[in-house]
């Protein structure tokens, strides 16, 4: 899908700085494609400067079976210069027990914790220009005894952020959700006035800041099948998102809807908007997927600081196959640093 025309009161900025600290990649799960995929990062030209956050014997042994001749390199804060092709700067945290790639063991599950609490800090302290996320297994971290929903809610926790948003973009296409990682039956009740107002806010207001618009137009779904028939096939439409519409547009945002999920995402209507907002996971996801699996990044809004992660999960059939598709990573990277970019611009 291409990425629609810029249009009359969108402004997007053309030249940027490139980062001038470093981005952090966390490694992820140890026995998923994580390293697999750090170590293809080494074979990019980038305007950064890079480091990966990981077990550094780990990523050493990996990088022995997929035949890789990657220079693995201490971290020095303050010391790495811009990223070389070949080599990587890697932030050692040693694993609990060996890794076996494929096999999941809950005492490596606090080592993916200690990357994210590390690759946070250090993006929260102004270390890092921003952080950058390889999949992580969320049931062995909760077979661990730590309750874990995912990246989205531990990075918010961790920031202190009371209202993070999912966003995925690929190909010009951008969707944020309203809610994330919820049973579809109490998806209704979760959508609330109070959750769209500040959900809206927090997409215009990022969407702004990190993709340089100056007004962003906004196409929110409704949640029931033809945005509820007025009325006729759920009220939801009418008495919660349509006023939280009404609000947003008060304020200044440029925001329609509530519009059918089913004709929004028509190539013709999207090319009228920069950010689709989608009721709940699976309403918005599955188009941004159809359209783009395999390179697009999921970006978190309504953090303090910059993050972008794969739009996939650990492939642990994957893991030391060298069939691993780093598209994703890369992909989220190099967004990355677009962001810390127009950041230090």
């Amino acid at each position: 899908m291409a990425a629609p025309p810029a249009r009359r009161g969108v402004r997007r900025v053309q030249a940027l700085s490139p980062a001038r600290k470093p981005i952090a990649v966390t490694a992820g799960e140890p026995a998923g494609i994580g390293p697999d995929l750090c170590l293809a990062l080494a074979s990019l030209t980038l305007p950064c400067s890079l480091l990966i956050i990981g077990s550094r014997a780990l990523l050493a042994e990996r990088a022995l079976v997929l035949g890789l001749g990657v220079e693995l390199v201490p971290y020095l804060p303050g010391g790495n210069t811009a990223h070389q092709p070949g080599h990587l700067a890697v932030l050692d945290v040693p694993l609990a027990v060996p890794c076996v790639a494929g096999r999941l063991d809950t005492a490596n599950a606090r080592h993916v914790l200690a990357l994210l609490d590390r690759a946070t800090d250090g993006a929260a302290n102004g270390e890092f220009a921003a952080m950058v996320t390889a999949p992580v297994q969320k049931s062995v971290i909760n077979d661990a005894g730590v309750p874990f929903t995912g990246h989205t809610e531990y990075l918010a926790a961790r920031t202190g952020a009371a209202h993070p948003v999912m966003l995925l973009a690929a190909d010009g296409l951008r969707v944020a959700l309203a809610t994330t990682h919820l049973p579809l039956r109490a998806v209704s009740d979760a959508i609330t006035g109070q959750l769209l107002d500040t959900t809206l806010r927090i997409i215009h207001d990022d969407v702004r800041r990190l993709w340089g618009m100056t007004r962003p137009r906004i196409a929110v779904c409704g949640l029931n099948p033809h945005a509820g028939e007025s009325g006729h096939l759920g009220t939801e439409d009418r008495d919660v998102i349509a006023p939280a519409i009404e609000r947003a547009r008060a304020a200044g945002m440029l925001v329609d809807g509530p519009l059918p999920a089913d004709t929004v995402f028509v190539p013709r209507a999207l090319s009228n908007y920069d950010v689709v907002l989608a009721m709940y996971h699976d309403q918005g996801l599955p188009v941004l997927k159809h359209a783009g699996f395999g390179h697009a990044v999921n970006v978190t809004l309504g953090l303090p600081i910059i993050r972008t992660s794969v739009d996939h999960g650990t492939a642990l059939d994957l893991a030391g196959t060298g069939r691993a598709d780093a598209g994703s990573l890369i992909a989220a990277t190099q967004l990355a640093i677009e962001f810390a970019g127009r950041r230090a611009a």
